[in-house]
């Protein structure tokens, strides 16, 4: 039996034109800003998100962490829904690299209003200084939830009028722009910096990037060596990612279409609890009996791979991608309803 891998979107394979594409790729010495499939990649990642200049880097969490440093000094204060990527999944980089020290705020699924802002801002000068707030669209710990435009407004015009910057955590930013039909820009250009990753929804193998102004990068491009992430002919790894911007962006609807497939058939399973009106994207999250980490064994043993979620002792996800067709659907389905069965 073939496993169905549903863990994340961070498990697809390069297709054979992605292959192609860097194996034939131009490069050149990227440290010394030589590689020009990088270049390209990065003009139009910065086009396409109307900000001005944009940096490749190895990993979502690099494009986060070099933007803590860009933004943050020692003791200072990031404020961010507390089930945010940064407080969670980033091995504490937020205070192991930086000395700064988190701000969580009780999201609704990742979203949080200005008045929260507002009220979470130091003033004194006793407590940390409050630096930045960071949003994160879609939210990975809310199941895929999509900021709405018009919140995500308010809460960057909340910040700026507190002094804060703004920074966007958007690894699966395409999927909230896909999923609503607003383009990308519509959220990005309101911030200092936004972070995009280029190997979860749209299926490269490695690589993000984080733009800002061409000063905000031109620093970022120093904060990257530090962290060891400036490489050498990394047109290679760029061209993946420039053949996924390119290709697989409007075919993230079709990931939106099979996650809600999911959730209504799993709404009508004994013992699932499921909302299949809260599948705004890619991602499902569901309540099985039982603790999450059998349930993700039991689903295992059924070739049907699953992850556990912080979201509730019960809760597991399952993430639909690139790699995962309507019939997987089906056959996912039907292999948790002999499992539940049995």
């Amino acid at each position: 039996m073939k496993p169905i891998d549903l863990r994340s979107d961070t498990v697809t394979k390069p297709t054979p034109a992605m292959r192609r594409a860097m194996a034939e790729a131009e490069v050149g010495d990227d440290i010394y800003g030589e590689d020009p499939t990088a270049r390209r990649l990065e003009e139009l990642v910065a086009e396409r998100l109307g900000l001005e200049a944009a940096l490749f880097v190895p990993s979502g969490t690099q494009a986060n962490q070099i933007a803590m440093g860009l933004h943050c000094r020692l003791g200072d204060e990031v404020l961010a829904d507390a089930g945010s990527h940064i407080f969670h999944y980033e091995s504490g980089a937020l205070s192991g690299l930086w000395g700064v020290q988190p701000a969580p705020l009780a999201g609704e699924r990742g979203v949080f209003s200005p008045e929260q802002v507002k009220a979470a801002v130091r003033t004194d000068f006793i407590g940390p200084r409050s630096r930045l707030v960071s949003l994160e669209n879609t939210h990975n710990r809310g199941g895929g939830k999509v900021w709405p435009l018009e919140r995500f407004r308010e809460v960057v015009e909340a910040s700026r009028a507190a002094g804060l910057a703004v920074h966007l955590d958007g690894a699966r930013l395409f999927n909230a722009a896909v999923a609503t039909g607003t383009p990308a820009a519509a959220w990005s250009s309101l911030t200092d910096s936004t972070a995009v990753c280029f190997s979860k929804g749209l299926g490269a193998p490695a690589g993000s990037a984080i733009l800002g102004s061409r000063e905000l990068i031109a620093e970022a491009r120093r904060l990257r060596k530090r962290l060891g992430g400036a490489m050498r002919q990394v047109g290679i790894l760029a061209a993946g990612a420039l053949y996924a911007l390119e290709h697989h962006v409007e075919r993230l609807a079709e990931d939106h279409e099979h996650a809600r497939r999911l959730a209504a058939g799993l709404a009508e399973l004994p013992g699932v609890t499921v909302d299949p009106g809260q599948v705004e994207t890619n991602m499902v999250v569901a309540e099985f009996p039982g603790p999450q980490a059998d349930t993700v064994a039991k689903l295992a043993a059924q070739g049907v791979l699953a992850g556990a979620t912080g979201s509730s002792p019960r809760a597991v996800r399952l993430v639909t991608h690139l790699d995962i067709s309507a019939g997987d659907i089906d056959e996912v389905l039907a292999r948790i309803r002999r499992g539940l069965a049995g």
